[in-house]
């Protein structure tokens, strides 16, 4: 049997960035439908803040992290999309993407295309293939609709604004600097509102003549929700799809049908990929916009894995923009 040690992030209790510790762990060889990986980069993202405080419940201790790119070091029997030797990156269960080293379920793992670095591999995954659901695979969405997305200056948000642009959507960010709402423009968002300067709503309502928008795209949570009804027409699509000031409060549902008849749903990421099949598709399609320049993905932060700490408190304090990677 092959084993190996690797430095991996743990908490043994729910709490702030101090929780985090690094353990070193035995690596063995990968059983059936399991590969064994070596890391190159890892993928931050706000889940991981979820599952560290507690409020995405994990039993304890948890290793953390849901996305990372590296290369194939051993595969399981049964495995055969991909080999030893490949270039691969995931956003999947179970968590524990955050160490240099680690034996997976195989069926999330993704051929990562030659033109794409590992860097952008680790930092695209999971962001990238929420924006394909939430474009593609949640709502009918056409050339010419018109999308409210919250924290468009973030890593998902980036992404989203580019998306939009490749496929003619008219998308109107919220971020909350002018700064980050030049950066969302740059990006191909039509319209950015600095929600700390303007009341959304009250804008939202002014650039769509009174109409409201088809969708709005709504990880902020508490903060925003009963702002982001306000914003939708009638018949109105409200995807809420993260919880990064808090979670939503209850709500009475008959609201929904006061305000127009809404539809609202809270979709995750790890229902869709759950399939091998769309897994790999998304990944696909990801790797398309990425390779064709219709998607850029911007790595603003870089940390190495003994920081993982300072990693958390930069996301949490809204003090990044794109996207955040532990190097390994």
């Amino acid at each position: 049997m092959h084993t190996t040690e690797s430095r991996t992030v743990v908490v043994k209790e729910f709490g702030g960035p101090e929780k985090l510790t690094i353990e070193t762990r035995p690596v063995g060889d990968p059983g059936p439908g399991e590969v064994r990986l070596r890391h190159a980069a890892c993928g931050l993202n706000y889940i991981d803040v979820y599952q560290r405080t507690g409020l995405y419940k994990q039993p304890l201790p948890a290793a953390l992290g849901m996305e990372a790119a590296g290369t194939v070091e051993a595969v399981g029997e049964g495995v055969t999309h991909v080999k030893e030797g490949m270039r691969v990156a995931y956003a999947a269960n179970p968590s524990g993407a955050y160490c240099e080293a680690r034996v997976m379920p195989a069926a999330q793992v993704c051929p990562l295309p030659d033109a794409i670095s590992f860097e952008e591999g680790a930092a695209m995954m999971l962001k990238g293939m929420t924006v394909n659901y939430l474009f593609h695979r949640t709502t009918p969405l056409k050339k010419g609709d018109t999308v409210l997305f919250h924290a468009a200056a973030g890593g998902v948000g980036l992404i989203a604004c580019q998306w939009a642009k490749s496929e003619g959507i008219t998308l109107i960010g919220t971020a909350g600097s002018d700064e980050k709402c030049r950066l969302a423009l740059e990006h191909g968002a039509s319209h950015c509102i600095n929600y700390r300067d303007a009341d959304f709503v009250a804008k939202v309502k002014e650039l769509t003549d009174g109409k409201g928008v088809d969708v709005v795209m709504d990880a902020v949570g508490k903060d925003t929700f009963e702002g982001s009804l306000n914003c939708l027409r009638p018949l109105g699509m409200m995807i809420s799809f993260g919880n990064a000031s808090g979670p939503v409060p209850p709500f009475e549902l008959a609201t929904l049908g006061a305000k127009g008849s809404l539809k609202i749903t809270r979709p995750t990421l790890f229902t869709h990929i759950a399939d091998h099949a769309t897994s790999q598709e998304m990944a696909r399609e990801l790797g398309e916009k990425v390779t064709s320049g219709a998607v850029k993905i911007r790595i603003d932060q870089r940390f190495p894995l003994d920081e993982v700490a300072e990693a958390h408190r930069a996301l949490e304090g809204r003090k990044t923009t794109g996207a955040t990677i532990l190097t390994v």
